[in-house]
């Protein structure tokens, strides 16, 4: 065991391991000893050579930074407990969320579809406004400071760390921040404001939708020279939230979309047109029934007035009865129990079958979304239901007891019914 993990934070705080490194600093898993809950710890790292001045400035600006989100109750923020001063250096105390980063799910799973990204980005767009509402502004979104715990989206790193505090240069010509997603005013010298926080929602957002940000390449000053002199790509797989993306990626920030005019733009786009009759083909369908509808409705549970894609679990959900038989080597798979029932049946040809599933509405209600086991089947009885299976040849699918043809490895397939 290191010195490390036997230290114990004033007198209450033990750390117990480590979970991860960055350029900041240490993230430890801890325990309050005090309050017998677990936390995660930040130890950040002061740059080796800041003078005496500028350490006293980086305590204060810790302190301070610290604990302005500490002030934020909401659902979508990651909660800080304390800050702690031990061995000459901060530690952040916060609390411990035990989920995987966006930036994890993306190298795990590749390219996420609309439909989550929607929810995803509404979350955020919810956590900066109740931030930019208290004068916090974030400076470092990216993918791996988003966490996915189930339906729940935390945003973290609110500017603790002194080389993410602020994305441009210092005096001494160290870059602050993240290149490929920090603002171009920001990475130009200006001041972080909460438009720079939007260009880095629309970053983050097209690195979900396609599995890189937008302007990343293979160093910093490429990346900063891209930034300041390429047009912003067209994302490829955005679909309905392509409008949103490229206002949120507008370069000039008095033309970025506002906060309000995002959310806007997000509903607008992922609701589709308003129209009383049905779209000619399912196709079509998939891009226009992703609903977010409403312009009061709670958003995650925390009391905010603006329109979500909620998230919560309503009505029947999957069931896993259906994984006596497996799919032959060849021809048509033997169909699992509920087939003649059921409105989608999905069974995994291998261990790599990953799908998302929800029901749309007023809020996507999320049925599934999981990768199943070789053989494991999940069936659903919903009139209404979008599916996303992520490898077409690792899935059987059945849509109304007919089953469908088996796709190619690593293709993509989008499924929309409607029985109703």
């Amino acid at each position: 065991m290191s010195q490390s993990e036997r230290l114990v934070l004033a007198t209450r705080y033990r750390l117990v391991s480590e979970i991860g490194q960055g350029a900041n600093g240490t993230v430890w898993r801890g325990h309050d000893e005090l309050l017998d809950r677990s936390v995660a710890v930040k130890e950040l790292r002061l740059p080796g050579d800041l003078s005496e001045d500028d350490r006293v400035l980086f305590y204060r600006r810790t302190l301070r930074e610290a604990r302005a989100p500490a002030q934020l109750r909401t659902h979508s923020i990651v909660e800080v407990y304390d800050v702690v001063i031990e061995q000459g250096r901060p530690w952040i105390v916060m609390e411990m969320i035990e989920a995987p980063s966006l930036e994890h799910l993306i190298e795990r799973s590749g390219p996420l579809p609309p439909e989550r990204v929607a929810h995803i980005g509404r979350a955020l767009l919810d956590a900066l406004n109740t931030a930019h509402k208290a004068g916090i502004v974030h400076r470092d979104l990216k993918p791996s400071n988003v966490l996915l715990d189930g339906d729940r989206v935390v945003l973290t790193d609110f500017g603790l760390a002194f080389s993410s505090g602020s994305a441009s240069l210092t005096k001494t010509g160290h870059f602050m921040g993240s290149p490929a997603y920090v603002a171009p005013e920001v990475a130009a010298g200006e001041k972080a404001t909460p438009r720079s926080d939007l260009w880095s929602l629309g970053a983050t957002m097209y690195a979900a939708l396609e599995g890189h940000p937008p302007f990343e390449r293979d160093n910093v000053m490429a990346t900063l020279s891209a930034l300041a002199n390429e047009s912003t790509p067209v994302p490829q797989h955005a679909g309905p939230l392509a409008p949103v993306i490229t206002g949120l990626l507008e370069k000039n920030p008095t033309r970025r979309l506002s906060h309000a005019r995002a959310v806007d733009r997000l509903e607008r786009a992922v609701a589709g047109p308003r129209s009383g009759r049905r779209p000619a083909t399912p196709r079509y369908r998939v891009m226009a029934v992703i609903a977010l509808i409403g312009a009061t409705v709670a958003s995650c549970g925390i009391g905010a007035t603006a329109l979500i894609v909620g998230m919560m679990r309503e009505g029947p959900g999957p069931s896993a009865d259906a994984t006596t038989s497996g799919p032959p080597s060849g021809g048509v798979a033997q169909a699992p129990p509920g087939v003649d029932t059921s409105t989608l049946v999905v069974r995994a040809r291998t261990d790599s079958c990953k799908i998302f599933v929800s029901v749309p509405g007023d809020a996507i209600t999320v049925l599934s979304d999981e990768t199943l086991k070789k053989n494991e089947a999940r069936q659903y009885d919903q009139p209404r239901i979008n599916a996303v299976v992520y490898d077409a040849s690792a899935c059987d699918v059945w849509v109304n007891g007919e089953q469908k043809p088996v796709g190619k490895a690593g293709e993509r397939e989008n499924y929309t019914i409607n029985k109703e």
